[in-house]
Formats: C-alpha cells, sequence, structure tokens
C-alpha cells in the first residue's frame, strides 16, 4: 500500500523483516483498497493509534 501521513503511528503499520521493509497490514477487500488508493487527502481513513508501549509490544 502507498505510505499515507501518519504511518508511522499506526497500529496497522510494521516492519517485514523478510523483505526488510515497512508495510501497512490493513486487511482490506479490493473495494476498500481502491477507495484507499484513490485517496487524495493523504490522510488514511483506516489509521488506528496506539500507545507506544503496545507498539514496542509488537515488535519484540
Amino acid at each position: 500500500m502507498a505510505e499515507k501521513i501518519g504511518c508511522e503511528d499506526c497500529m496497522y503499520y510494521n516492519y517485514n523483516e523478510e523483505y526488510e521493509y515497512y508495510e501497512c497490514e490493513m486487511n482490506l477487500d479490493e473495494d476498500e483498497y481502491m477507495r484507499f488508493i484513490s485517496n487524495s487527502s493523504k490522510r488514511c481513513p483506516y489509521i488506528r493509534f496506539g500507545n507506544e508501549y503496545s507498539i514496542v509490544k509488537k515488535q519484540i
């Protein structure tokens, strides 16, 4: 998925160790994905903020 503003703080934005890059792990169907990539506002409608403890816990 294309990187949108605020991805770094999102619960769905995780590091893929196999491919060595960050990616969005939001599970979207085809229609949702097309709406997401065609969104011109650069604001992800699916962003879910987490606190820093839960983000670190996912990385361990």
